[in-house]
């Protein structure tokens, strides 16, 4: 399959370098310099381009600020047979784009980032398949995953955001409250230096990423439920209530088990 991949990021060559072998891949950037080291691969930089190559899928892997735009730049240049996919974490406005382009479309989300997963093994790892996407962009992404070891869930466009505002958001605010209160630590215990990890980690993200997770329509929900728990857990605190820390900490265990 000839395929197309959008945005030579971290994510765009990881892709690339796990198609170029079994496909016909080509690359687009309009910066020259990220193209440098891929690998098997057709760089492209200029939009034209891509009516020569004339690909019959399109992974769409800019950033999320600009996944649309990047659609909308390359359409004039693609068939209408071609099947378009993206791999954004955050839908918004996806729907209504797939609608107007009217090509087949598959919509995925691959529940892992270059910062924190270990990309050789990807066991531990998830991805989520939109469920209103075409069958044949859903079997070529499912047979992909498989063969990368993703543990693959199918969710409608709702589910997803609904999901991402639970599964990022939560973990998301509670590292923006740690680094609020943050102050240097000439020696950081074994935990504080696990969360200042994770800290950096997450503040290294595109800021337009982190809003449109924090933005999140179902987002404001999950933020209400950590204010809860804190003061819950504040008042214990304050109570000395030992009695009241020890029910706490047996119903967060069984939270995670």
């Amino acid at each position: 399959m000839r395929i197309l991949i959008l945005g030579a990021g971290k994510m765009g060559t990881f892709f690339t370098d796990a198609l170029c072998m079994q496909h016909e891949v080509a690359l687009f950037d309009i910066d020259q310099k990220k193209l440098r080291f891929v690998f098997n691969t057709i760089r492209i930089t200029d939009p034209k381009e891509i009516e020569e190559f004339n690909p019959e899928l399109v992974i769409n892997a800019s950033t999320v600020k600009y996944t649309i735009n990047a659609f909308k730049m390359i359409l004039p240049y693609v068939n209408e047979k071609c099947i378009l996919s993206d791999i954004a974490s955050v839908k918004t406005g996806l729907p209504e784009f797939y609608a107007q382009a009217k090509h087949p479309f598959v919509s995925t989300h691959p529940m892992f980032g270059p910062t924190f997963a270990n990309l050789s093994d990807l066991s531990s790892q998830y991805a989520i398949i939109i469920s209103e996407s075409d069958h044949l962009g859903k079997v070529f992404f499912k047979d992909l995953y498989q063969t990368l070891h993703l543990n693959i869930f199918e969710y409608t466009f709702l589910e997803h955001d609904e999901t991402i505002a639970y599964s990022l958001s939560i973990p998301f605010v509670s590292t923006l409250v740690f680094t609020g209160v943050m102050k240097p630590q000439e020696a950081p215990g074994t935990t504080f230096k696990k969360h200042m990890a994770i800290a950096r980690g997450l503040l290294s993200e595109d800021d337009y990423l982190l809003t449109e997770i924090l933005f999140n329509p179902h987002t404001p929900e999950q933020v209400e439920k950590i204010c809860a728990q804190m003061d819950r857990l504040l008042t214990i605190i304050k109570n000395k209530d030992s009695e009241a820390l020890k029910n706490y900490l047996v119903e967060s265990r069984k939270n995670i088990q």
